[in-house]
């Protein structure tokens, strides 16, 4: 007969003891699941900012010129059309199409669009059609060579029928500083991380997750964005009088927000 108290029979299945088996309290973890966190969640928020040269700036404007009809209004709009890119073509100037995206100097012609002229009537107040009727020609004129602005300015004060309405500057999607915004928002989160867990008493054990803002559950679109502002100066010619607008390069700032989980150990509310 065999002693009770004696070593159990390694061979024996329903021994708790088993050193093989990985779920006993002598797995490899000495704490039971090895997948379960050995300390809360931290769930913090990093942010980044950088701000960088813009890589292009776009013009938006329209040609526009009135006659007597809608087809001889269309026709003047579209020779100052094609006066204005010649012009753009002297100095380099492409039409914009897929092979032509980023050249130094694009135009896109984008819509054409015809109305009946009105003007302000001062005894009823009302605007009434003078008889003559619009073309517009939506134009956008994209500047990758920031060389060439005061070139392409002094095209475009030429031109009376033109009207640029808007200027953009802008930053690529592939810009090298994506990358280092989007690396320091991580360092961010990490040092926010470590001084959540510092303040528990503990320390960083590991990262669950990195995600786009909102990705985690916070219910918040990507926070990924560039940001300017629109600003031109006088360039003067010769004689001293501003000739066109000259437009200096606006720093773009890129904004980078992400969302991080740590799990901590060490952490305890004692003394707090």
């Amino acid at each position: 007969m065999s002693d009770p108290s004696g070593p159990s029979d390694p061979s024996d299945p329903s021994d708790p003891s088993d050193p093989s088996d990985p779920s006993g309290p002598s797995g490899p973890s000495g704490r039971g699941d090895p997948s379960e966190p050995s300390g809360p969640l931290l769930s913090v928020r990093g942010d980044a900012r950088l701000t960088v040269a813009p890589d292009y700036v776009v013009l938006a404007g329209a040609i526009e010129l009135s006659r007597e009809s809608k087809a001889a209004a269309v026709q003047v709009a579209a020779a100052a059309l094609d006066r204005l890119t010649t012009e753009l073509a002297s100095l380099g100037g492409v039409a914009l199409g897929v092979e032509t995206e980023r050249h130094p100097l694009t135009w896109s012609a984008q819509s054409t669009t015809t109305q009946v002229e009105r003007e302000h009537n001062d005894e009823t107040g009302r605007y009434d059609p003078t008889g003559r009727v619009t073309a517009a020609v939506a134009l956008v004129i994209t500047v990758r060579a920031f060389g060439t602005l005061d070139a392409v300015g002094a095209v475009l004060a030429t031109h009376e029928a033109l009207s640029v309405r808007d200027v953009g500057w802008h930053v690529d999607w592939d810009n090298p500083g994506w990358p280092q915004v989007r690396a320091a928002a991580i360092q961010a989160a990490i040092r926010k991380g470590h001084d959540y867990a510092a303040a528990l008493g503990g320390s960083l054990r590991a990262v669950e997750h990195i995600a786009d803002a909102g990705l985690l559950g916070g219910g918040d679109s990507p926070q990924y964005r560039s940001s300017g502002v629109r600003m031109a100066r006088a360039a003067g010619g010769p004689g001293g009088e501003p000739d066109a607008p000259s437009l200096d390069p606006v720093p773009q700032e890129l904004a980078a927000t992400i969302e991080a989980r740590f799990t901590a150990t060490g952490v305890t509310l004692a003394g707090h």
